[in-house]
């Protein structure tokens, strides 16, 4: 600390704020509050307390830093460029154009150095909780007594904004209980919201909430470098069973006197002073300005770097030498692998099995889970009814001495969930799963949309998925929940129809490494499709539709269906002829991505005569029905009975897939 160098790093604090100040003024487009009031925390955390390599942005024992306030993008874009990262000066000066590496809020994968796609607030809270979850669990499973190999911090800069959010609450009291001390909370309090001083709308006292759910609370002067680096440095040195939030009192859009500690300073509207805000800073006529002595201080601060680096790479070296078998888990962890046979690792069930495809969920993950270690699963406290417990895999409990643990209880925190699995997802080291009932995905949504956008391989296992449900009634019959998934591009939605297909939906979404994939599965029995057979039914998930039963005379008509009602179209199609075809049609989004000609053989475009049945709104049918179809769906809430009773008062049933054909 007694070496800082505080002058250079308070230069390159106000060259971070010029560098955002021209970006936003360029494009007439951004927030600066952020950039501009948080310039010291940038300052402290990329000239000294960060651990990173920006010659290899994937490091494994890199700390992590996400910036869950996304809309201060330039924030983080600045310092990636400032700090050597291959972020040219030309993508900042293209902040928010067309096709740039620099988009209005970071994206994951689109920009070397962001470890998470954020901008809906809150989210990168959850995401560095699933970060520090993923590195207590890598530290488990792959530190040796002889060799530490994993031991990097996740630190996060959030905003009132952040912490106003449910879910930001929701993960950090997951932390805070699961006892994360290597993550690491920096508030930018500063005071205001977009719309108003933040009195406005709350008057908690946070470091007291934090601190009552197991967190350590400092507040600093967040202008202050050397406090910013001695606040993160002592939350690295202190593993003591606490994450760590740092209240960093800041002042909005600082440099630019005329917005500066109000809500105009939050977006662009201060960008029309950059001149004089320019002039103010100390900085030159020239806009998007480094100077010479930032640029040598971060060329040797890379060199320091390096240097940790590269005496990390040794003992990484010796640890694989002395571990092959780890080294090889670790390697085919990192790059996605999964075992091509998964299909071949399940056991059939008995031919004439009835059982819950929840049940048959249970079944497959167990051997799945043992071809895939590093496959971890959760659930919103439903362990007992979403039945995705791996065996034998303990739970996650760093606080009990099992971080290795497989199983992690989220608690009832949907949301939360969602975001910490996200986290895991962007690690890239484990595989995520994380369970609740259908009718809940709405308090995750948000969560898998960013999975989605994101490209991450989640896995999503939502039981409960229809009316048969049953007693529970309409507030937990999910009749709009499978259409308004399937609506969420790169999303694929499984819906398998017997325990058959539930195994081949677990392959396909395990296989699937570029995407998550929900996989909506029954409360009740339902029989299976032995007529069927098992290689097909289990291929045929990948394929995401098939023939079920192929006609044995002209084709006359086709029935199609998910799930539970397959087992009504293929009973009714005993009593409509020869000539009646039925297509299992599981995942829509797989099927669409299927060659047109094999889209072609199993729904020949010249059979008008098509009738759809599932238990759910009707609406996204109509392109497998056509004009000229029939959809048998629920477009309305359901009702509080038995689940058979329910089934067969809202016409889920054979009887009335005849009723419509004839």
């Amino acid at each position: 600390m007694s070496t800082l160098p505080t002058d250079v790093l308070a230069e390159a604090a106000n060259i971070a704020r010029g560098l955002a100040i021209d970006a936003v003024h360029k494009c007439s487009s951004g927030h600066l509050g952020l950039p501009l009031g948080a310039a010291e925390v940038g300052a402290a955390l990329f000239g000294q307390a960060l651990s990173y390599n920006p010659s290899d942005p994937k490091w494994l024992n890199r700390d992590r830093f996400i910036l869950s306030a996304g809309h201060g993008s330039m924030f983080l874009y600045s310092w990636l460029h400032v700090s050597g990262y291959d972020l040219p000066l030309e993508e900042v000066k293209n902040f928010r154009v067309l096709h740039s590496k620099t988009p209005g809020h970071p994206e994951f994968g689109e920009t070397v150095g962001v470890e998470a796609t954020t901008g809906p607030l809150g989210q990168g809270v959850g995401n560095a909780a699933g970060y520090a979850v993923s590195a207590k669990m890598a530290a488990a499973h792959f530190n040796t007594a002889e060799h530490k190999i994993f031991d990097q911090h996740i630190i996060a800069l959030a905003g009132d904004g952040c912490l106003q959010e449910g879910v930001a609450y929701e993960a950090a009291a997951f932390a805070g209980h699961f006892q994360l001390d290597n993550l690491i909370l920096i508030y930018d309090s500063n005071d205001v919201t977009l719309d108003a001083m933040a009195i406005k709308t709350q008057s908690g006292d946070t470091a007291a909430r934090f601190t009552a759910m197991g967190w350590d609370a400092v507040t600093i002067d967040g202008h202050d470098i050397v406090a910013v680096v001695k606040a993160v440095e002592t939350a690295k040195k202190n593993d003591n069973g606490r994450p760590k939030l740092i209240i960093a009192k800041t002042q909005i859009a600082r440099g630019i006197p005329e917005v500066a500690g109000t809500a105009a300073g939050h977006g662009e509207g201060g960008a029309k002073f950059s001149d004089a805000a320019r002039k103010g800073l100390g900085l030159p006529a020239e806009h998007f300005y480094v100077s010479d002595k930032v640029k040598t201080f971060f060329s040797g601060h890379q060199k320091e770097l390096a240097a940790k680096y590269d005496v990390w790479q040794k003992t990484f070296a010796a640890w694989s030498k002395a571990n092959p078998d780890k080294a090889q888990l670790l390697a085919d962890a990192v790059a996605g692998k999964v075992p091509a046979n998964l299909l071949d690792l399940i056991p059939e069930f008995p031919a004439d099995a009835k059982i819950a495809t929840r049940q048959a969920g249970s079944d497959v993950l167990q051997p799945i889970a043992k071809a895939i270690p590093t496959l971890v699963t959760g659930s919103a406290d439903l362990y007992g009814s979403t039945k995705n417990y791996i065996k034998g895999g303990k739970d996650f409990e760093p606080q009990s001495g099992t971080a290795d643990g497989r199983n992690i209880w989220f608690g009832i925190r949907e949301h939360g969930m969602g975001a910490i699995m996200n986290g895991i997802a962007y690690d890239g080291i484990f595989r995520a799963s994380g369970a609740t009932f259908a009718v809940f995905a709405d308090y995750l949504r948000p969560s898998i949309r960013l999975a989605a956008l994101a490209h991450l391989p989640t896995l999503y296992i939502f039981t409960h998925d229809s009316i048969g449900v049953g007693e529970d009634g309409p507030t937990h019959q999910p009749v709009e929940t499978c259409s308004g998934l399937r609506v969420i591009p790169g999303l694929d939605v499984i819906r398998p129809g017997d325990a058959e297909e539930t195994a081949g939906a677990f392959a396909a979404a395990l296989q699937k490494t570029h995407g998550p994939t929900v996989l909506l599965l029954t409360r009740q029995n339902i029989p299976s499709q032995n007529s069927i057979p098992v290689k097909t039914r289990r291929e045929g998930v990948a394929l995401g539709g098939y023939i079920a039963k192929k006609e044995t005379a002209k084709l006359d008509k086709i029935l199609l269906a998910t799930g539970s009602e397959l087992q009504h179209v293929m009973k009714a199609s005993e009593q409509l002829g020869p000539g009646t075809r039925v297509v299992s049609l599981p995942c829509f989004e797989r099927f669409d991505r299927q060659p047109q000609a094999y889209r072609d053989e199993v729904l020949p475009k010249s059979c008008k005569k098509r009738i759809a049945i599932e238990a759910g709104v009707s609406g996204l049918w109509w392109k497998y029905v056509g004009d000229e179809g029939t959809i048998i769906g629920i477009d309305r809430f359901g009702i509080s009975a038995p689940g058979d009773t329910v089934m067969k008062e809202l016409h889920m049933t054979a009887d009335d897939v005849i009723a419509a054909a004839k």
